[in-house]
């Protein structure tokens, strides 16, 4: 067989091995973090978090359809898009690394390529495809809903089409390709935007074609030319045109006083009838680099027009719309990506820098009854020059990130950091722990899964680990055998060929570090985000696959050449091998289900109509694919409080969704709006002892002007609350739980969180909502959104399963949980869903295990309201049912474990309390000893944690007879706490 069906058949070979890989490993339903939410809105074609992702939805809407009614099989289907997108990558990567090889070993004709060559360069494009094929953040995202393995295979494609292209010497055939390169370019603006980033690797493709004698200034030109198409690209295009159709809009509808959309509709109308003018004009002119260009921008705008699903269902009020883009202004906004504000890219201030002035900028505008009208003006502070930098790092002023700031730069508290600094915490941090940490967790190896894990060097490879570190199924040792290959591959490719190097490198530092540097990322992230550099991971696997040919050649200079490139192409299937063995167990997702169960579970802790305040992703977006994909409770309005402080929010609680009827408000939509008055209302002394709910909300409804004390914002005049209770009505609807009625009050009262100097616009329709159900609508939260809100509701908070039911009645004993008790048996033990929890070779990572440890909370939470009542049979049930559905084989026991020892002992149930003691004690004791000896500083939650353990141990073995075995665990509790020079109750 000639070299081209070999390397088709070895293109479709690895394709098909990286298919069946995705398949056995691929999630079966909803994962957390945003899976949840683009695999509900791909269903229902609804509206996302801005930008959005709309060619991501149409495709999911149609494999949905192959679930054919079962919607239990949605996600699986959706979550297919990856595993397909992804292996289809690997295809292009093969093919891309076998034209890349090709040059390398100088082969001009393929009816001249030798046996051993053909070896080589399939053996080289095997490795480096297989090799990202098993690449741990790769691997990831192409078994989960999510736009990361699209945009892998937009990457892909267009770096394999522009190699295609330059080996076609026609050039009217040859400039199809770039046509079908910028259509790919548009629709996968419809998917993610860092497929923008390949564009200056292409262009010097596309210069070292054109130009057979390249000069420095030739490619500082070509590298011009292609950072001047990313900015056409991403600043005037997708921004730029929306924008401009916003300014015609306005001009149209609020000074001539035509309809909504003419002006919006004008410009398009001026855009394409341009395009094809000067389509027809090149034509005839004979301009071949304008009809190309002009073609190019035309395929990218039609590519770009799948955003037209934004718009077109943001008017049907789906269920699901966020920022409710439905008019020309506000689909800008969310093009705009405007509610996530912006970071100082070149020049901006230090976290010490205090504003001395505020500027006021662009209008915002939203649709009124015949024109539009402006809501509010952009504001951004003005900082004293002296205090600010170019390339500002450090500008965030959250305390936790200036925490980190100073930790990894040594200020000391009131320190004022220097450009120094700066340059450090850049270096040091964001691209060294950031993005290099995350490199070498795909070549070299991982410490573990959890947040802020460390790389493994040879040095860590041998070393001698805890058992709970060593079988932590995340931690991947490839003794950076892939990380070896990849620098030899790179110095090979140097050696041969600096054009080709400078294409690769050049989309190895635009997809890695260049983004680290225009992203300007935060120093904490609520997870790690390894996920949106793996581009530079796809070119760091090229040359893994070139390390083929470098040892290939090596080994020629003592062995028959064919015999090298056998020995050669079998030496580096050794990476994406060990890659493959070490990966298998924390990427294959099979029978895990509790990122479903555990939304189903919130839902379920909830009365029939109930609102539910959530906070983070994770207890957000998981409920809502159980809610609009398998429609389970649909009767429940889940709540995001972080999107609670917009009126386009509230104004979607205020309608009916699926069974859930309209919020009880007292305020209107216009009390609400955006840059009105209750936007952030300050408090204020006006000699209010305690305010009462019902009438501050009166008079905000009435505009009191007693209120307007700041300009453009009303005051909230106490840090105490009161909502008058009527208890016959309470009584009447029978939410009273049982044994609870003595705790019904006449008054509730509650008051502003320490340090807080108002409320929120989200605070204050909460209080609006549970002042103006009259307890007639059951209203729960959960513990993020708990921790969200600026009055404490703690008091009032009973717990019914996973959630809180606010009710009138307070808490006797505010250091004791306060519980249902009936209802919250009811629903951990009959409601509940818990698949796959005792199944051992199910891979449960960190999410999942902090999802597993609130519940196991929850349980003990109920067992010991049980045992308060002296209701024991129910609490043995209930403790051993939580230690039997969670037993430690399959998720390992955490800290609540060492609470349930308590219980274990109080039910007699002592031989099992011994037992689990031992278990978590001694695995405690061991994970301290090594702790201690690392240097990893994010390990010190660790530390803390594992003390908290032996101190519960300790005290329940001691309190129950257990003298030997408590002391055991004291003295190594006192012993780490002398060596840190704690207090001995510091944790």
């Amino acid at each position: 067989m000639n070299f081209t069906r070999l390397n088709n058949i070895g293109g479709w070979a690895v394709f098909a091995i990286s298919t069946i890989v995705y398949l056995l490993t691929l999630e079966e339903t909803a994962s957390y973090w945003d899976c949840g939410e683009f695999i509900a809105v791909s269903y229902k074609l609804m509206v996302p978090h801005p930008p959005g992702a709309p060619f991501f939805l149409l495709l999911g809407r149609m494999f949905s359809f192959l679930a054919f009614g079962d919607t239990t099989e949605v996600a699986y289907w959706i979550n297919m898009i990856s595993v397909l997108a992804s292996s289809f990558t690997i295809l292009f990567l093969f093919w891309t690394i076998s034209m890349l090889s090709r040059k390398l070993l100088k082969i001009t004709s393929l009816e001249d390529i030798k046996i051993e060559q053909t070896i080589m360069i399939l053996g080289a494009s095997a490795v480096g495809s297989l090799a990202y094929t098993f690449s741990d953040s790769f691997w990831f995202s192409a078994v989960e809903a999510e736009v990361y393995g699209l945009s892998s295979f937009f990457t892909a494609f267009v770096v394999w089409a522009i190699l295609k292209w330059e080996l076609i010497e026609d050039e009217s055939r040859a400039n199809r390709w770039l046509i079908l390169i910028a259509y790919m370019m548009g629709l996968s603006i419809g998917v993610h935007l860092l497929n923008l980033v390949t564009i200056p690797a292409l262009g010097l493709i596309y210069y070292f074609k054109k130009y057979k004698q390249p000069t420095t200034w030739g490619i500082i030109s070509a590298l011009a030319v292609s950072g001047g198409i990313i900015i056409l690209i991403n600043n005037i295009i997708i921004p730029g045109l929306p924008s401009l159709a916003g300014s015609f809009e306005i001009f149209f509808v609020n000074t001539l006083g035509l309809p909504f959309g003419s002006g919006a509709l004008f410009i398009g109308a001026l855009i394409v009838s341009g395009l094809i003018f000067g389509i027809l004009y090149s034509l005839k002119q004979q301009r071949e680099l304008l009809h190309t260009s002009l073609l190019g921008l035309a395929f990218i705008l039609i590519g770009y027009s799948s955003y037209a699903i934004v718009l077109i269902r943001s008017n049907y009020n789906t269920p699901i719309n966020e920022n409710d883009p439905s008019d020309v202004m506000s689909f800008v906004k969310y093009l705009k990506r405007e509610q996530y504000g912006s970071r100082p890219l070149l020049h901006g201030q230090y976290f010490t820098a205090q504003p001395i002035d505020m500027e006021e900028g662009s209008p915002s505008y939203k649709k009124g009854k015949d024109k539009y009208e402006i809501v509010e003006r952009s504001r951004s502070y003005v900082y004293d020059p002296a205090h600010t930098t170019i390339l500002p790092r450090m500008y965030s002023n959250a305390p936790h990130h200036v925490e980190r700031y100073r930790e990894v730069t040594g200020l000391r508290e009131g320190e004022k950091p220097s450009f120094i600094d700066n340059m450090v915490f850049m270096f040091k941090h964001q691209m060294g722990w950031m993005y290099m940490r995350y490199f070498l967790w795909n070549f070299a190896g991982r410490e573990g899964d959890w947040q802020d894990a460390n790389w493994l060097s040879i040095n860590d490879a041998f070393k001698s680990v805890p058992d709970k570190i060593a079988n932590n199924a995340g931690r991947n040792n490839f003794f950076m055998i892939p990380l070896i290959l990849g620098i030899i591959g790179m110095i090979f490719q140097y050696s041969k060929s600096k054009r080709e190097f400078a294409v690769v490198a050049m989309l190895f530092f635009l997809t890695g570090l260049a983004l680290i540097l225009y992203l300007n990322s935060p120093p904490t992230e609520p997870r790690e985000r390894d996920y949106i550099y793996v581009g530079s991971y796809y070119a760091f696997a090229i040359w893994i696959g070139f390390a083929v040919l470098a040892l290939g050649e090596l080994i020629a200079k003592v062995a028959p050449k064919k015999v090298s490139a056998i020995v050669a192409t079998g030496l580096c299937l050794i990476a994406p091998a060990i890659m493959a063995q070490q990966g298998w167990d924390d990427h294959n997702r099979s029978n895990r289900y509790f990122s479903v169960d555990s939304a189903k579970n919130f839902l379920a802790s909830v009365a029939p109509n109930a609102i539910l305040y959530t906070g983070g992703d994770n207890d957000t977006f998981p409920l809502w694919y159980s809610q609009d994909v398998e429609g389970f409770r649909t009767d429940v309005r889940v709540t995001v409080l972080s999107y609670y402080n917009t009126d386009w929010y509230i104004s979607q609680m205020m309608r009916q969704v699926y069974e859930s009827e309209p919020f009880p408000f007292t305020l209107t939509l216009d009390n609400y709006k955006q840059g009105g008055f209750n936007d952030y209302l300050y408090y204020e002394d006006l000699g209010v002892d305690v305010l009462d709910v019902r009438q501050f909300l009166n008079l905000l409804k009435n505009n009191d002007k007693r209120l307007k004390l700041y300009p453009g914002s009303n005051v909230v005049p106490s840090k105490t609350f009161s909502i008058p209770i009527d208890k016959d009505h309470v009584r009447s609807l029978g939410i009273i739980p049982e044994g609870m009625d003595s705790l019904l009050v006449d008054n509730m009262i509650f008051k502003l969180k320490k340090g807080k100097g108002g409320i929120e616009k989200k605070d204050l329709a909460i209080l609006d909502n549970i002042a103006s159900s009259n307890w007639e609508r059951p209203i729960y939260i959960n513990n993020t959104s708990m921790q969200q809100i600026n009055f404490d509701l703690s008091p009032w908070a009973i717990q019914e399963g996973n959630a809180y039911r606010i009710l009138p009645i307070k808490n006797p004993k505010p250091e004791v949980d306060f519980v249902d008790v009936n209802k919250m048996y009811d629903n951990l033990m009959n409601n509940f869903y818990y698949r796959e929890l005792d199944n051992p070779n199910v891979y449960y990572n960190e999410d999942y295990r902090n999802f597993v440890l609130n519940h196991r909370s929850s349980f003990n939470t109920l067992v010991e309201a049980l045992l308060d009542r002296g209701d024991k049979e129910r609490a043995r049930k209930a403790l051993l049912f939580n230690l039997d559905t969670m037993p430690d084989e399959a998720i390992p026991f955490d800290y609540t474990t060492a609470r349930s020892v308590s219980y274990l002992f109080q039910l007699g149930e002592n031989e099992r309390a011994i037992e689990i003691s031992k278990v978590l004690g001694d695995r405690s004791v061991a994970m301290l000893k090594y702790l201690l000896d690392t240097s990893n500083g994010a390990l010190g939650y660790e530390i803390q944690v594992n003390l908290v353990i032996l101190d519960l141990l300790q005290r329940n073995l001691y309190r129950n007879g257990e003298d030997e075995l408590a002391k055991k665990y004291e003295d190594a509790y006192d012993e780490v706490v002398g060596g840190l020079n704690l207090n001995r109750g510091g944790f």
